[in-house]
């Protein structure tokens, strides 16, 4: 009766201290992320008051934290969006893998961790923050611009290509051999595509099925499917977030919109934990000696993006300035990184991973939205400098820059068809 009061206590001051910190996060307009982050460092190993009766639950909780942001991701596209974006999108994909991934299987070589964890950080250092990045968008008035479109292509494109990378990232981590591993991936491809197949061709069926007036039923429905699908997903050791996400990808119409609606109160309660749970594991006095790695990693990676952005906007007939506020929009890094490093995390990966993403992650998020803000107007004083022209000050858009004094016509260059900036 006693532990039962005092896990009661616990959980509720950790449900109560997440809705405190979401409001301060809202009130000083930047993602909650890394206040959950530290309050998970706050309270679990080496913190200031370690976590006891109520971490069983807090881990099962972080699991369909998880679950539930890649269900949600999934809902979000359909199986044509994603067939569309990969036949015309996948050339900047490939630049934004390329451009990404290596610094991260880099310094993990660097600094002599194995080939194992090298694939893991390239991950973490891969992925931007869809969630992050979505709000900046909203804030920052940016949802028309030319530019977004790009930038929600990469996000997609990424998103897609976790359904393969993290069975591999699991075989790894499982130390199964090449020949399993092998069958592993094929198995999630297969499953992958089938899918995809299935989603394209009886999408409408299969949220028939799945449809009912009842708001009730639905989220019993579609959340019972959700969590069954992820289970035998990962006893196949294809990852329950990839079966998740494949779930939410075959529904569409009508009940993707309702099962979207009644699931984002639980996503964001559940992933909220899950972010204080990776925080929880990790021992605040491990941060320091990887910061200066964690520093350099994230200075790279910034201009990396940066560079993804801006190739991936030119590519697209995008102007200079939209260019570059493509590429500071998607320096977030965020869910997505901490999902990985947590899968390295309870394998047993090397020691010093988890506290080097939880530094890269603190750092990026941010730092996204003021690159999404600010990348435009220093390059484009940079450049002028450069070029020997002068700005004027004040010009200020929705990019937040200050346009040239002798660029001619700036603001309808910037502009689409509809006359939106």
């Amino acid at each position: 009766m006693h532990s039962s009061a005092v896990f009661l206590i616990e959980f509720g001051a950790i449900i109560l201290g997440l809705g405190l910190l979401g409001r301060l996060a809202a009130r000083l307009r930047f993602s909650p992320i890394p206040l959950y982050l530290l309050a998970g460092l706050a309270f679990g190993e080496g913190g200031l008051l370690p976590l006891g009766t109520s971490e069983e639950f807090v881990a099962i909780g972080a699991e369909i934290g998880v679950i539930l942001l890649l269900l949600m991701l999934g809902l979000e596209y359909t199986a044509s969006d994603l067939v569309s974006n990969l036949r015309t999108q996948y050339p900047a994909g490939l630049v934004d893998a390329a451009f990404n991934a290596l610094p991260g299987a880099a310094m993990a070589l660097m600094l002599g961790w194995g080939p194992i964890a090298a694939v893991v950080l390239a991950g973490i250092t891969w992925i931007s923050s869809s969630g992050v990045i979505a709000k900046v968008l909203g804030d920052l008035g940016r949802i028309g611009n030319r530019e977004t479109p790009v930038i929600l292509s990469i996000l997609v494109l990424e998103d897609l290509s976790m359904a393969v990378y993290l069975p591999v990232v699991t075989a790894l981590l499982a130390g199964t051999g090449f020949a399993a591993g092998s069958v592993t991936l094929a198995v999630a491809l297969g499953v992958a595509g089938l899918v995809l197949l299935l989603a394209v061709r009886f999408g409408r069926h299969i949220s028939r099925f799945v449809s009912t007036d009842d708001p009730e039923k639905l989220l019993l429905v579609v959340l019972g499917l959700t969590l069954v699908v992820a289970g035998v997903a990962q006893q196949l050791q294809v990852s329950a977030a990839v079966g998740a996400f494949l779930v939410g990808i075959a529904l569409s119409g009508e009940v993707a919109e309702g099962a979207h609606h009644l699931l984002t109160p639980l996503r964001d309660l559940f992933a909220a934990v899950f972010f204080v749970f990776f925080g929880l594991h990790t021992d605040p006095a491990s941060i320091p000696p990887v910061l200066l790695p964690a520093l350099a990693l994230a200075a790279v990676t910034t201009l990396t993006k940066i560079a993804t952005g801006y190739w991936a906007a030119r590519r697209a007939g995008v102007s200079a300035k939209g260019r570059w506020r493509a590429g500071g929009t998607l320096v977030a890094r965020g869910e997505f990184s901490i999902v990985i490093a947590g899968l390295a995390v309870t394998a047993g990966i090397d020691s010093d991973l988890g506290p080097l993403a939880t530094a890269y992650v603190l750092i990026l998020v941010v730092l996204g939205p003021l690159t999404a803000r600010w990348t435009e107007p220093l390059a484009r004083r940079l450049t002028g400098r450069l070029t020997g022209r002068r700005t004027v000050p004040g010009a200020l858009g929705a990019g937040g820059g200050e346009a040239p004094a002798h660029d001619p016509a700036p603001a309808v260059r910037d502009q689409d068809p509809a006359g939106r900036p």
